[in-house]
């Protein structure tokens, strides 16, 4: 789509950068600096403009991107849309929401779609902060704490004088105020405001100066929490706190480093759950930076499917009433209402699994899982799974060899703990019991341990069955040789004692614990590809998950392509052993990626379609397992580490 360029200063050149790697093309530049418009517009073989109406009389493109000074934005966008032209305007919409209104209401009139920067709520680091909040583990969330420091302005701009004349709210304020409107919805009232004229000694006061460089004010949302906002010219942009955002809850707290920013950064959102320590919370996805033109090319798209979008441009309208309200506070000393009818946010959607998964088709996991493994004695486990919960993880693999489900059912079910329908449970029953009776009193006991209604997926631990003891419950709090007595049984020459099941036998007794709603979908773990081929063949609800023991010294290459060819998802458990961590070949792709061996085992697995669930007790650890889904490694690499099986 040709679109045309208003505007050609400093932040034109960002939204210009993505051009070419986008399906929008730039045929004209506006700026009242005709030699700012002419080098832009050479650079895109462009025609270059100094006067707005010329640029609308010649050039026919359907889009214009309005990237003015703030106080310009609003009578550029009137005349462009007066134009019949769709545009995409900086922030803010305009100076007033009385302007701002009438701007929406003119490209509705007219049909025209009406986009509005910025476009953060759409940034990685911004959507898995609303994903984390959505899941319910803060609670109530009632109360907010927002910054935005836009610092010393004249150091870091080479033409100031816009942003110091508008103020901190107009520019800096926005950011905070776009990311929790999308979240919470409309903002009803401000309750309080005050402004300082705070300024260094040596600042010039002259006319291009805002009265009100340094803003403080507590806002109130229809259905939301209470947000105390702070914006500031004087508190230096190279402060510890720049734009950051900390939403408070009945249980918990998240916090999003910088509201404003392209990218995540691994650190950039900090979760605390009930009476734990923060911990941080990385986003299990490669790092991307979100460029400025995105959001021009999702209104580009509305436009082709002549359904012409203005929905940042109302909610862009209503922070800019909120503004005027703030300002109106603070003058006034009062409680102001926001006069604004922009619709409310649209909460996230508490369940993170799709339709078709919930219906039981392919199993959409999360990258990485945590691994819960059978931990013998003392507490230790307990901060390593609260951490767990805490940095993101949606995948707990659980078992009732393992003896401690019941403490992971405590901190799900605890302050602080995620929504039960955000989490995926994955529950296996012991090789002694898979006897008839035995199998659906093992899943029974392990649901009421968990104190959960049904698993998400309940695999077989073992295919083969061994003899029947006792119940297993709460393992991990008996004595080791009681642990070992109950689970391992032998005969008189210390060999396991067999049961005798067959594996499609206990296939049928796990078949029918999906008619009677104990789990959702079935697994199977530690089979070979025969085994699988063979119960597959045989199955009336064939597995949705197989897990075996897999890493680059046993890739199980076969076993996985065999799966993924059948939509059948592949957990790899044991996927970091000593020796590998230590091999050289592993070392060399390590520091080749700037990251540790651990990293580099566990982004193998993720780049490959299988789901890792490494295990630790170290809340350290913890994240950096998880954080390990953000990096990619080249195609050298993974023929490296695939062939150390050989």
């Amino acid at each position: 789509m040709n679109c045309l360029v208003v505007g050609a200063g400093s932040v034109a050149r960002e939204y210009a950068a993505g051009v070419g790697s986008s399906r929008l093309c730039i045929t004209g530049v506006c700026d009242l600096d005709r030699e700012r418009a002419r080098e832009l517009a050479t650079d895109h073989d462009a025609t270059a403009y100094t006067a707005l109406d010329e640029l609308l009389a010649a050039e026919s493109a359907p889009l214009v991107l309005n990237l003015t000074g703030h106080e310009a934005h609003a009578a550029v966008t009137r005349a462009c849309l007066s134009a019949d032209r769709h545009v995409f305007s900086e922030k803010p919409l305009a100076m007033n929401p009385e302007t701002a209104d009438e701007l929406v209401a003119l490209a509705e009139r007219r049909g025209l779609a009406l986009g509005c920067a910025p476009a953060n709520p759409t940034g990685d680091a911004q959507r898995h902060a609303r994903r984390l909040l959505a899941d319910g583990r803060l609670g109530d969330v009632q109360f907010v704490t927002a910054t935005a420091n836009v610092g010393r302005v004249d150091e870091w701009h080479n033409r100031p004088a816009s942003f110091l004349r508008v103020g901190p709210l107009y520019d800096g304020a926005v950011y905070p105020l776009t990311l929790l409107v999308a979240w919470f919805g409309r903002v009803e009232r401000v309750r309080r405001a005050d402004r300082l004229s705070l300024w260094p000694a040596e600042t010039d006061h002259s006319d291009e100066h805002t009265d009100a460089p340094h803003v403080e004010a507590t806002l109130a949302f229809v259905d939301g929490p209470a947000v105390a906002l702070r914006t500031s010219f004087y508190v230096d942009h190279r402060s510890r706190e720049f734009y950051g955002l900390e939403c408070h809850g009945d249980d918990g707290t998240l916090y999003l480093d910088d509201t404003g920013a392209l990218a995540a950064t691994e650190s950039a959102v900090t979760v605390r759950g009930g009476d734990r320590e923060p911990t941080t919370a990385p986003h299990p996805v490669p790092s991307r930076e979100q460029s400025r033109l995105e959001a021009v090319e999702r209104l580009a798209d509305a436009i082709r499917r002549d359904a012409p979008d203005r929905t940042t441009a109302r909610r862009g309208a209503h922070v800019v009433a909120v503004c005027a309200a703030i300002e109106q506070a603070a003058e006034s000393g009062g409680s102001v209402a926001v006069a604004s009818d922009a619709p409310t946010g649209t909460r996230p959607r508490r369940d993170w699994r799709p339709d078709s998964e919930r219906n039981g088709a392919t199993l959409h996991l999360p990258p990485i899982g945590f691994g819960c493994s059978r931990y013998r004695d003392g507490d230790y486990v307990t901060p390593a799974l609260g951490a767990a919960i805490d940095a993101g993880y949606r995948l707990f693999d659980t078992a009732e060899l393992y003896g401690n489900e019941w403490r992971l059912g405590d901190l799900l079910a605890g302050s602080g703990g995620p929504d039960r329908e955000t989490v995926f449970l994955l529950g296996k029953p012991w090789r002694t019991n898979h006897g008839p009776g035995r199998l659906e009193r093992a899943c029974r006991g392990s649901l009421t341990e968990l104190g959960i209604e049904a698993f998400d997926c309940y695999a077989l631990h073992w295919p083969g069955a061994w003899e029947h003891t006792s119940r297993l419950r709460r393992l991990s709090e008996r004595p080791v040789t009681e642990q070992e007595r109950l689970t391992f049984p032998t005969d008189e020459s210390g060999e396991p004692t067999q049961a005798e099941h067959t594996l499609v036998e206990t296939w049928r007794r796990m078949e029918a614990l999906v008619d009677a709603g104990l789990t959702r979908t079935l697994g199977v773990c530690n089979v070979t590809l025969p085994q699988l081929a063979s119960l597959v063949d045989r199955a009336r609800i064939p597995p949705a998950l197989v897990q075996v023991e897999s890493h680059p010294g046993e890739p199980r290459t076969a076993l996985v392509r065999w799966c993924h060819d059948r939509g059948i998802r592949v957990v790899a458990h044991s996927p970091l052993p000593g020796a590998l961590r230590d091999d050289p070949v592993v070392g060399s792709i390590a520091r080749r990626h700037d990251l540790t061996p651990t990293a580099v085992l566990l982004a193998w697995q993720v780049q490959r379609g299988v789901v890792p669930i490494p295990t630790t007790t170290d809340r350290e650890h913890v994240v950096e397992n998880l954080a390990a889904a953000r990096h990619r490694l080249d195609e050298a690499a993974m023929e490296q580490l695939s062939g150390l099986g050989q």
